[in-house]
């Protein structure tokens, strides 16, 4: 898999927010590889993909978010990724647990318009 600087891999349930932020990322010039699962987001990690930044949702039926940043850190995958949440769940219990699993920053959806989300990744990556 080819990877660059500007790698997203954009992972969530939602197939309209996946196309959508997939349209917006590549309308940035972001290279956008997205997973509609975080089984999908593991495998493309494990088959190579090197992704500057992992954008993925909380709350996804079967493996969550959490299981995301769990195998991730487990597996040493995505390593240098900046690893954002983005999601609706706003209670701290599971902004913690997040930042406990490494996560760099916890977005949530309903307060930010899809450019300020791009605009917010393109801060993430200059933190590298």
């Amino acid at each position: 898999m080819t990877d660059t600087p500007s790698t997203v891999l954009l992972v969530d349930d939602d197939k309209f927010l996946l196309d959508m932020y997939s349209l917006k990322f590549s309308q940035a010039g972001f290279t956008v590889q997205p997973c509609f699962s975080t089984h999908e987001a593991i495998e493309a990690l494990r088959g190579g993909l090197k992704p500057a930044v992992v954008l993925f949702d909380v709350t996804m039926p079967g493996e969550d978010g959490f299981s995301l940043l769990q195998t991730i850190k487990d597996e040493k995958l995505a390593a240098g990724a900046r690893l954002i949440a983005l999601t609706n769940q706003g209670n701290d219990a599971d902004k913690k647990h997040a930042e406990d699993l490494g996560v760099h920053k916890y977005c949530i959806k309903a307060s930010m318009i899809p450019s300020e989300v791009v605009n917010m990744v393109k801060e993430e990556m200059n933190k590298k």
